[in-house]
């Protein structure tokens, strides 16, 4: 898939050498592609090792259902208006179990008719976080009791990760699929 962005385009024999090391790790991991964040982060090498070793523990290393982070990442992308980061993951969504309904609600900024209580609690904690940049006492426990302490602690990993990523992604202007519709008006 084409992928484009502002920033100078990547030449192999340009590469430093710590440039080279981490597009390896990259490609030889669980992504298998320079898609997304990364072809922004590849130009400061440590920030991209450090960032990809992260992002791999946020979306394939977590207690979390993959629906669920799916649904934290979609939040992200709908709330930072993030193309590139919808394009990506929305898909990835739909076949981790996450509804079409929710999946367009979120599209459209509106907060879904959930039919399962986990998303609900997924989207109310997001939406507390960013919105107010906490969560208050009962909301925590709530979460807490349903998934557990250190899910509780991955789930705010994964919206502050996404958070990055939706940021890196807007700053340098990262299309994916520049032949489709874009999810979200550009301001």
């Amino acid at each position: 898939m084409k992928i484009e962005s502002r920033l100078t385009a990547l030449d192999e024999t340009r590469m430093s050498e710590a440039q080279r090391t981490v597009l390896q790790a990259i490609l030889s991991g669980p992504r298998g592609n320079l898609d997304g964040p990364f072809l922004a982060w590849i130009h400061s090498p440590e920030l991209a090792d450090h960032a990809q070793r992260l992002g791999a523990f946020c979306r394939y290393g977590t207690g979390l259902e993959l629906r669920l982070t799916e649904l934290a990442i979609l939040f992200t992308a709908s709330w930072w208006q993030s193309q590139a980061e919808w394009q990506i993951h929305e898909p990835i969504a739909r076949q981790a179990g996450l509804g079409d309904a929710v999946i367009d609600a979120l599209r459209q900024g509106r907060e879904p008719a959930f039919e399962r209580d986990d998303e609900r609690l997924i989207y109310r904690l997001g939406h507390s976080l960013y919105g107010t940049r906490r969560v208050d006492d009962a909301l925590y426990a709530e979460a807490v009791a349903a998934f557990g302490e250190p899910a509780v602690v991955e789930l705010v990993g994964v919206l502050g990760y996404y958070a990055l990523v939706a940021m890196t992604l807007n700053v340098f202007q990262v299309r994916r699929g520049t032949d489709t519709p874009l999810p979200f008006a550009e301001p």
